[in-house]
């Protein structure tokens, strides 16, 4: 078979995806450079609701990759009747599981914050609440933004995406500037534009799969669930959810730890985590293409393909995230000046920020990008437990064992998690080369 995707194809699925995680990064810290002007109140309500919402933000969009899964699926096989079948039951399940979602948060709220948080200070518990409620009545459009951008992204039209993104975005920052600094409305004026922005950017995406030219399209159809197809969803769906899940759950599980060795440690830990996400911004965007991409090669049964554009991906991966980590390490110093950080906990942020970036050019693609080939292959409960188990036994486990019995702080904690990289990406080749995805994939 001939190339199902071309050089120009892979440029138009993957640079308009870095852009859309750049602009997200970046508008994320405007947001949170707004909400610092508001009190320490406010910014604490507000970041310990984000732990929440990325939580069910995960969920969702765990849902938003099975369904993706199965149209890539669908299209490499030729079937776009199927595919867009497949749309509609998509839209069906995370409507249904946004709203559920949203109501029970509303409805358990308080006891929420409680059971994750503690008892925390009244003013905060206030601002928390005010956040979470609006919050929480996103949720359905934010799923349905999720599903809707997951299957332009299957088609390899990413540049759909980026553009609602960027619309949105600047309705929330615009939002945010009118009701914080205009209104005076503290943790409602991050919520409410929030909140606005993500019903405009759900109800766009899904006026734009109208059009019957488009090879994945909502059908003009009476209300039917299909719960074979909804089953097949659910099949990627579920564990991904699961598994990212308990993912963010470890990682407030690793907040908790690091908030024992101290206010410096803390400062140090938050600032290296926004550089971070810096350094693995190119790995975000190739986990989306390697879906969409893979996916589709599995619908056409070409095995060969599929080990092609899993190496292709991975070295596209590679490249710029050694490049882009390269330019961090030699700015690092005037960048960690930005932040007004004591002489401590500047040298501290420095040592993290070179523990993870640097690890992150040899061992992130291979722990996080590769494993979304897994996925597309329908090889979900693999990835689910080692994910799960390896999280457990050195993310967490190590991090009590290197970071606070041994005594090596924050330091260790991230040592942890580089051996947690290390066991992942070793479970993942193993898997690899056994070649029981191929099973799975159905190509044998």
């Amino acid at each position: 078979m001939e190339p199902l995707f071309s050089g120009k194809d892979l440029k138009k699925l993957i640079i308009p995806l870095i852009f859309e995680q750049a602009l997200a990064i970046t508008v994320g810290m405007a947001d949170t450079m707004m909400i610092s002007s508001v009190g320490e109140a406010a910014v604490s309500g507000v970041s310990l609701v984000d732990m929440i919402n990325m939580l069910m933000f995960n969920i969702m969009a765990a849902l938003a990759t099975g369904g993706a899964v199965v149209t890539s699926q669908c299209l490499g096989a030729r079937r776009k009747e199927d595919a867009r079948k497949s749309a509609k039951q998509l839209l069906y399940t995370v409507i249904f599981a946004g709203t559920l979602l949203g109501i029970a948060v509303i409805l358990i709220r308080k006891p929420m914050l409680r059971l994750f948080f503690g008892s925390i200070e009244a003013d905060v518990m206030e601002n928390a609440l005010i956040y979470l409620t609006i919050s929480a009545l996103s949720f359905p459009f934010l799923a349905v933004y999720n599903a809707c951008a997951a299957l332009f992204r299957s088609m390899g039209n990413s540049q759909i995406t980026l553009k609602v993104s960027i619309l949105i975005n600047l309705i929330n920052v615009t939002g945010n500037a009118v009701c914080i600094f205009g209104l005076h409305m503290g943790a409602a004026g991050v919520a409410i534009p929030s909140l606005i922005s993500r019903a405009v950017g759900g109800i766009v995406l899904y006026f734009l799969l109208k059009n019957p030219s488009l090879d994945i399209c909502f059908l003009k159809e009476p209300f039917h669930l299909d719960f074979t197809l909804i089953k097949k969803i659910l099949y990627i769906g579920i564990p991904s959810g699961i598994e990212n899940g308990i993912f963010q759950l470890g990682r407030v599980l690793v907040v908790s730890i690091i908030s024992g060795f101290g206010t410096m440690q803390i400062a140090a830990n938050g600032v290296a985590n926004n550089l971070d996400s810096v350094g693995c911004l190119i790995g975000n965007a190739l986990n989306l293409a390697m879906i969409t991409v893979i996916g589709q090669c599995v619908g056409a049964g070409d095995e060969k393909q599929i080990r092609f554009y899993t190496k292709k991906l991975l070295l596209i991966t590679y490249i710029p995230t050694i490049i882009v980590n390269s330019i961090l390490f030699l700015n690092l110093n005037w960048i960690l000046d930005l932040y007004g950080l004591a002489p401590e906990t500047t040298e501290l942020t420095r040592i993290l920020v070179y523990i993870h970036n640097g690890c992150a050019c040899l061992l992130w693609p291979m722990a996080f990008t590769f494993p979304n080939m897994l996925r597309a292959c329908n090889d979900v409960r693999y990835t689910m437990v080692v994910s799960i188990a390896s999280m457990f036994i050195f993310r967490i486990g190590f991090s009590y064992l290197i970071g606070a019995c041994l005594g090596y702080g924050a330091i260790g904690v991230w040592i942890a998690m580089v051996l947690d990289w290390i066991c992942r990406i070793t479970c993942f080749i193993l898997r690899y080369i056994s070649g029981k995805w191929r099973k799975l994939a159905g190509l044998t």
